[in-house]
């Protein structure tokens, strides 16, 4: 075998190989995702009346693709119409995800789309964001929220790791800009802590055009085959990165117990 093959390439992008397994998205053993519609498997229904529904089919969201295709149990903390500013205030409390026993080794958060597009509510900064303490982050703006998210987490998981994904690009002037702002926050924010990485499909993510539209998508939301794509892109990424940074992955088979190796980085 050409063991050079499961090594960082230099020359390659997060999306340049899709590995059939999943390549190491598998070491995770708990994955949670904390997202919206797109996060949960949501199909837009239309009857012969015009009168449209909206149902998350759990089983068919990208998270839950994720797990048959790497073997892992994935969680999923998400429901349609999702925001950060709703998942701390209620969401989260209401449905028990804080809950000890539901505690993942990693966690993928997918949020962004009703708090930009539908709540409008101010992207903010990192300087919204208080390491140290999240409850004193900015109640004002999304930078602040969705770091309370992250905060909480680290306090009751401090060694899981974590997965911020980006919007993807639609073509239009006005929404790009959105996307391509909080794609930088993202980045932004995963520097504020330690084991944090973006998958930016917005940078290297397909463009959700008329033609992937077609293909990918029924009605606004993505069909069975647009799900099960986007599972496949977030195992390759997830895998990407593994491979990337070797040393932040060593020990995640000590990821919530009281056990580590002093001779790894931790």
């Amino acid at each position: 075998m050409d063991i050079r093959m499961y090594y960082a390439d230099p020359n390659e992008k997060p999306l340049d190989r899709m590995p059939a397994d999943g390549g190491f998205a598998g070491i995770f053993r708990t994955i949670g995702c904390i997202g919206d519609s797109l996060s949960s498997g949501e199909f837009e229904s239309l009857d012969e009346n015009g009168n449209r529904g909206y149902h998350d089919l759990f089983e068919y969201s990208w998270g839950q693709y994720l797990g048959r295709l790497v073997g892992s149990t994935v969680r999923n903390f998400s429901r349609g119409g999702m925001t950060a500013i709703e998942y701390m205030q209620s969401f989260a409390e209401a449905n028990d995800y804080w809950n000890e026993d539901k505690l993942c080794q990693c966690y993928i958060i997918a949020l962004g789309v009703n708090d930009l597009f539908g709540r409008k509510m101010p992207l903010g900064s990192k300087d919204d964001i208080c390491v140290e303490d999240y409850t004193k982050n900015s109640t004002e703006t999304f930078a602040g929220w969705y770091g309370q998210i992250i905060g909480r987490l680290k306090t009751m998981q401090p060694k899981a790791r974590f997965f911020l994904m980006t919007m993807l690009h639609e073509g239009g002037e006005e929404h790009d800009r959105i996307v391509d702002a909080h794609a930088a926050l993202l980045h932004d924010i995963a520097e504020l802590y330690d084991f944090t990485y973006v998958i930016d499909f917005a940078k290297y993510g397909p463009v959700y055009d008329a033609e992937f539209k077609h293909n990918f998508y029924l009605g606004g939301h993505l069909n069975s085959a647009g799900y099960l794509l986007t599972s496949r892109m977030v195992a390759s990424y997830m895998d990407y990165i593994i491979r990337n940074n070797p040393d932040d992955f060593t020990q995640i088979g000590f990821v919530g117990t009281p056990y580590h190796n002093s001779g790894a980085k931790w």
